[in-house]
């Protein structure tokens, strides 16, 4: 475990909660997909995957709490309706070894 250096930027993560049947969610997949691949291009994203069992997602962000909220917004699965976005923003004080390079 190592202490993390607070960078000036702070963390978020990201639940999403489907809220209509999975084969509505998948209509959306590859727009949701393309979504996740620029937030991953812009380096804002960090971490992402599907819950278990497939309820929704989570994603953990880089960003302010209110910009990673408009961000949300525009993933297609929650711009269409198949899902909402819960944000909770934190600051990490401790990570594993080998994670901490991913926060600075």
């Amino acid at each position: 475990m190592a202490d993390v250096e607070r960078p000036g930027v702070p963390l978020c993560l990201i639940i999403l909660r489907y809220v209509v049947p999975l084969d509505e969610v998948d209509q959306h997949m590859q727009a949701h997909l393309a979504w996740m691949a620029k937030g991953y291009a812009e380096g804002i994203f960090l971490v992402s995957g599907r819950q278990v069992p497939r309820l929704g997602g989570v994603i953990l962000t880089r960003g302010h709490k209110r910009e990673v909220e408009a961000l949300a917004a525009t993933d297609p699965f929650v711009s269409s309706g198949a899902a909402v976005a819960d944000v909770t923003e934190f600051t990490a004080n401790m990570a594993a070894d080998g994670f901490t390079a991913l926060l600075a």
